[in-house]
């Protein structure tokens, strides 16, 4: 495991974009694992840059996304799909039809589950696997406890991951309680994976996730188990656990 220390968000965005755009570069038919939330927003805000300054194409990626909301249309405005769109597909040169997020309104969530590993494995897998981590150290929404052998699956969302997402709603009772998401078998079947993290807020989970044991209570642990994971981080994020290892 690599771990990144940046000064800030911004540099931090900066050099996990760099890691990204080098998998690109490097193999540009890969296939990349792409992640939500407001922590990959500046990386693919330089991504976006470096494609409309034609240093960098998008033109033979194929991407999945790690997870969507159940029972939300891809047009609503805190859809998966539609963060996607808004924040990197509609401003660089991907194919429409090479960008796959769950179905939220799938009929049969759980066949939608399935076919969506089947997709991820006739693609020939995840080259570079992007996550974020929550405080609760869940990664997607693979929550405290869940089983580190499934596969994409439906998940209850725990209480913490609720309140976390309220602001994103106009209310807490407008918060889906369940999701669509990679299970950490998916997560981990990645060639690489690049995991992002940002503020003090989240000091404490990154700790255990990488010095603690590897325990399903804190599913961004099992990280310590892949051949190849880097972790690109501000000196926030990294506050507990360089405090520890002063002591």
């Amino acid at each position: 495991m690599r771990i990144i220390e940046c000064a800030d968000y911004k540099s931090m965005s900066r050099r996990a974009a760099g890691i990204i755009a080098a998998q690109v570069v490097l193999k540009p038919e890969c296939v990349l694992g792409l992640a939500t939330g407001s922590t990959p927003v500046g990386a693919y805000g330089e991504l976006v840059k470096w494609c409309g300054q034609g240093d960098l194409s998008f033109a033979g990626v194929r991407s999945v996304n790690l997870d969507e909301y159940l029972g939300l249309a891809p047009t609503h405005e805190q859809s998966y799909r539609r963060f996607m769109q808004e924040n990197l597909f509609d401003h660089i040169d991907i194919v429409p039809e090479n960008t796959h997020v769950l179905n939220g309104l799938a009929e049969n969530p759980e066949t939608e589950c399935a076919q969506y590993d089947e997709l991820i494995a006739s693609l020939g897998g995840i080259d570079l696997q992007l996550l974020g981590m929550g405080h609760n150290g869940h990664i997607a929404f693979n929550e405290p406890g869940d089983d580190f052998g499934l596969g994409t699956h439906v998940v209850s969302l725990s209480e913490r991951t609720i309140d976390a997402n309220q602001r994103f709603f106009a209310s807490r009772d407008e918060v889906p309680r369940h999701a669509l998401s990679m299970g950490i078998k998916s997560i981990m079947g990645a060639r690489k994976i690049l995991v992002v993290v940002s503020g003090a807020d989240k000091a404490d989970a990154l700790c255990r996730a990488v010095s603690g044991p590897v325990t399903n209570e804190v599913p961004a642990s099992v990280l310590q188990l892949h051949p190849d994971v880097t972790i690109v981080a501000d000196s926030a994020a990294l506050s507990v656990l360089k405090a520890g290892e002063s002591r």
